[in-house]
C-alpha cells in the first residue's frame, strides 16, 4: 500500500481490495473529526478506524455508515524488547522488508502457509496488523511466534514502541504477550445502499 495520506482529522490510506478500498484513521476523534471523515468518502467500502466506543462512534456517522462490530475491538500497545522467538517445531519463518514495511511468513514442512503478519516503522514506534494463523494450524503457538518475530524485527530497528488494533479474540493472545488495551477501537463501513 503506498504511504498514508494526511487528511485534517487524521490519515487516509489507500487499501485497493474490494472489501476495503481505503481506510481513514482518526487518533484523536471527536464528533467533528467523524463527520468530516465520515463525508469526505465517496467509494463504497471505505473504512474508518477511531479509538472510541462503536456505539458512541455510530450516533455521528451519515446515512451509508455502519459500524462493524465484528472488526471493532480493541487498540493496544506496549514497550518492546527482545524475546528471541523460535518457531515451533515443523515450522520456518521468513521476514522480508520492503517499503518501509516488514512481513512474516511461516510456513510448514510442505510449504504451505501457516501463519502471517506484518508491521510498520514510524520512528520509534511499529504498527503491527495482519497476524493471521491458517485454520489448520491454530492452538500452536504460531500467533505468539509471529507477534515475538516481528518485535524482535522492530527493535532491530530502533522501534520502543509497539501498537496495534486487536479484535476480542487478537486481544487474549496479545494481553499474554504482554501487550495492554488503551482504548476500544471502533471499525466503520461505508455501505450506501445501491439505487
Amino acid at each position: 500500500m503506498p504511504r498514508p495520506a494526511e487528511r485534517p482529522w487524521g490519515l487516509y490510506i489507500e487499501v485497493g481490495r474490494p472489501e476495503q478500498m481505503g481506510r481513514h484513521v482518526l487518533p484523536d476523534a471527536d464528533e467533528f473529526a467523524v463527520r468530516e471523515a465520515a463525508a469526505s468518502a465517496t467509494v463504497p467500502y471505505t473504512w474508518l478506524k477511531v479509538p472510541m466506543e462503536p456505539e458512541r462512534v455510530g450516533h455521528w456517522l451519515p446515512e451509508g455508515w455502519v459500524v462493524d462490530k465484528g472488526e471493532s475491538g480493541h487498540l493496544m500497545a506496549t514497550d518492546l524488547r527482545p524475546t528471541v522467538p523460535r518457531a515451533p517445531e515443523g515450522y520456518t519463518a521468513s521476514v522480508e522488508a520492503r517499503d518501509g514495511v516488514a512481513y512474516v511468513q511461516v510456513r510448514d514442512t510442505a510449504g504451505e502457509l501457516a501463519a502471517k503478519g506484518q508491521m510498520a516503522l514510524l520512528g520509534r514506534a511499529t504498527v503491527i496488523d495482519g497476524v493471521t494463523t491458517e485454520q489448520a494450524h491454530r492452538r500452536r503457538g504460531l500467533g505468539a511466534f509471529v507477534m515475538r518475530t516481528l518485535t524482535d524485527h522492530a527493535v532491530s530497528e530502533g522501534a520502543t514502541l509497539g501498537v496495534l488494533g486487536a479484535t476480542d479474540e487478537g486481544r487474549a493472545l496479545y494481553e499474554t504477550l504482554d501487550w495492554k488495551v488503551y482504548a476500544p477501537l471502533a471499525a466503520c463501513i461505508y455501505r450506501p445502499q445501491s439505487s
